[in-house]
């Protein structure tokens, strides 16, 4: 089993109204269900309301500890932009 997360960040007003948090998650879902990945509800970070530009996030900073402990194989985003700019 591929043990992968979800993250998901939206910035700006616009964002918050055309691509919501939820939407990005329904459709990282649907991905990782396609590849058959299972994804823990605890591996779905999510940052609501943080630009881009800055690299210490709340739900960033607990991916990337879970990443360093070699609990993640896998992180999937819609865009690398939603990591960083």
């Amino acid at each position: 089993m591929i043990h992968a997360a979800l993250y998901a960040r939206v910035s700006s007003t616009r964002q918050k109204q055309h691509e919501t948090i939820d939407s990005q998650i329904a459709c990282l879902h649907e991905h990782a269900q396609e590849q058959g990945w299972e994804i823990p509800a605890e591996w779905v970070f999510t940052d609501d309301g943080w630009s881009g530009s800055a690299l210490v996030r709340p739900a960033l900073e607990r991916l990337r500890d879970a990443c360093a402990q070699r609990l993640i194989e896998r992180v999937v985003c819609l865009s690398p932009d939603r990591l960083a700019r």
